[in-house]
């Protein structure tokens, strides 16, 4: 059966979100085996790939395909007729108290629709099918999106929590330094309280990062319905931060579809209304038979409805304003994503140009600055609270960095979202 609603939403329809590869097109595949290696790394391919493979919201809207295309299947029916037996003229009084005189009728009545009523309906439930589609592809690539994101914040987390156990590593290195100087009574007693009262404070800010990374790790698999993840490091490649892509960029997505389905569909129900005024024909035939003589006659007959008081004006009035309605939604929602396409161009190249500050320019200056620190003071030269200035720079540079290539990551990610480009476009890096 499900086959069968496929195959009829495929001839059917022409999908407008033909782009959008994956579950939206071809339906759930329940029986495909997970791209995640418990022992690699995870990667993004892999986070988009199960997402297409078994996000529940997704699967849910693709269900939601399956049940419009039965609606349209069903719409496409005919009425079915109406057999009906009548016995008169009997269990009366006198000649009438038994069936001698009785008339028995056996009959079928058919209505039939008029003015393309059954083609209007079919014409309107398959542009709900196809909006159901499109509102599918939307999901998908809004959920796609959200998994790129929470990828890159688990990468994020990853990095910080690294960052942030070497620097936890280097404090304690340098109160190591600090009480051989107390040791050798070349720097008072308080300095090495600071230095230790310092690195515990490193280690704490290391542990609270390597939590922050859970959490991160956990609300990527839950976007797959998983509630125990196996991946336990994720690498993100930078290849796509040279990637161009400007306001003149083609837009590529499905909110797009969607509000052109939308007003397909409210279109074609202003066509079901215009046809609901058109009166419909009951017609009638059957078989009588007159017990007193034996005789037998055919019956026929016709109704129609006049329709004096009702006509669908108001009906179809209302689907001609939601259709107005609908015409100035899609144009409302072209503007609006031509708009987050042009502040996601500008968010990228800011991006971009912090990154470049940051690593060539702001991050070898605190290198330097610390190095330059931490010699000084194992000679003497300098105090410890400029080495603690130091350092506190360089890991402020340090995680500027991590910070700005997270940015540029999801910013990227945004634009090429918009665009349908890769890998929103359903392609595999």
């Amino acid at each position: 059966m499900q086959q069968f609603l496929w195959a009829t939403l495929f001839l059917a329809l022409s999908l407008p979100a033909q782009a959008q590869a994956g579950f939206c097109e071809t339906g759930p595949d329940y029986n495909k085996a997970s791209d995640i290696d418990a022992e690699a790394p995870l990667t993004l391919d892999a986070v988009l790939s199960e997402i297409r493979r078994a996000s529940p919201e997704t699967r849910v809207a693709g269900l939601e395909i399956l049940a419009r295309a039965a609606d349209a299947e069903q719409a496409g029916r005919p009425l079915n007729p109406v057999l009906s037996i009548e016995l008169e003229e009997f269990a009366g009084s006198g000649a009438l108290s038994g069936l001698n005189e009785a008339e028995t009728t056996i009959g079928v009545e058919q209505t039939l629709q008029l003015g393309g009523k059954r083609q209007r309906a079919q014409a309107a439930a398959r542009a709900l099918t196809a909006l159901a589609s499109a509102e599918c592809a939307v999901i998908l690539r809004e959920t796609e999106l959200q998994g790129t994101i929470l990828f890159y914040d688990y990468v994020h987390a990853l990095n910080d929590a690294a960052l942030l156990e070497t620097a936890a590593e280097t404090a304690e290195e340098l109160a190591s330094t600090v009480r051989k100087r107390v040791a050798a009574g070349a720097a008072p007693p308080p300095e090495q309280i600071r230095a230790e009262s310092a690195a515990a404070s490193a280690e704490a800010s290391a542990s609270f990062a390597k939590g922050l990374s859970e959490r991160r790790r956990y609300e990527l698999a839950s976007l797959w319905g998983e509630a125990n993840p196996l991946f336990t490091l994720a690498e993100a490649e930078d290849s796509a931060f040279g990637a161009r892509l400007s306001t003149e960029t083609q837009l590529a997505h499905p909110e797009l579809d969607r509000a052109t389905a939308s007003d397909n569909a409210l279109r074609a129900a202003i066509d079901v209304e215009r046809a609901a005024a058109m009166p419909d024909i009951t017609v009638s035939a059957g078989f009588r038979r007159f017990e007193s003589t034996g005789d037998s006659a055919v019956v026929a007959g016709v109704s129609v409805p006049l329709p004096l008081f009702d006509r669908n004006r108001g009906a179809t009035r209302a689907a001609e304003i939601r259709a107005e309605a609908g015409q100035i939604n899609v144009i409302a929602v072209e503007a609006r994503l031509r708009a987050q396409q042009r502040g996601a161009v500008a968010a990228v190249t800011s991006a971009r140009q912090r990154l470049a500050i940051l690593e060539e320019t702001v991050l070898p200056s605190a290198v330097a600055a610390y190095d330059a620190s931490i010699q000084g003071y194992a000679a003497g030269k300098f105090d410890l609270t400029t080495t603690f200035d130091a350092r506190n720079a360089l890991l402020e540079a340090e995680r500027s960095v991590l910070d700005a290539k997270h940015t540029l990551r999801v910013e990227t990610a945004r634009l090429k979202s918009l665009v349908g480009a890769a890998p929103f476009s359903g392609e595999q890096k």
